[in-house]
């Protein structure tokens, strides 16, 4: 008779492999889930951060803006003041653990930090309701190293296209 297995448990060792078989397989990296926990933070303390009102909601972004390493930080606070200024009715707002910018409840544009992703670049991107269409194929999000004077007027000139002014 061979051997039989056992209808129990797997074993530590058996799940640990499962474990990274399945973040390799596609699962979420830790980064993606200390973003997703954040997320449901966020979607906690909203409801009183709408009852203090936009001013609040602008306060927690700038805290969090804050707080980015350098590199991040000096993006964020730039982009910051270039959505405020090219389109002053997005309302600021934390999503993911980001700074983002909302009309109607909805996502227009966002930006991700390279340094809490762990990416080389940091990113600018633009949600569903940001009305950048152009034909069948059009670009939702810009990878952001520097901003220099032409990268800062594209990014005003997107803001006004994304909230249709």
């Amino acid at each position: 008779m061979g051997k039989r297995k056992s209808a129990g448990k797997p074993t530590s060792v058996s799940r640990g492999r499962k474990s990274a078989r399945s973040e390799a397989a596609g699962g979420f990296t830790a980064e993606e889930r200390a973003a997703m926990r954040e997320r449901a933070q966020e979607l906690k303390s909203a409801a009183t951060r709408s009852r203090e009102g936009r001013a609040s909601e602008e306060d927690a972004v700038l805290a969090k803006i804050a707080a980015m390493a350098p590199s991040d930080r000096a993006l964020a606070e730039r982009l910051h003041a270039i959505v405020r200024a090219n389109a002053p009715g997005l309302v600021p707002k934390l999503w993911y653990g980001m700074p983002a910018y909302a009309q109607g409840g909805k996502i227009v544009c966002f930006f991700q930090g390279a340094e809490k992703f762990k990416t080389r670049y940091a990113t600018l991107g633009f949600g569903d309701k940001a009305a950048l269409d152009d034909g069948n194929i059009w670009p939702t999000a810009f990878a952001l190293t520097k901003l220099t004077p032409d990268v800062e007027a594209t990014i005003a000139t997107l803001m006004r296209r994304a909230v249709g002014a």
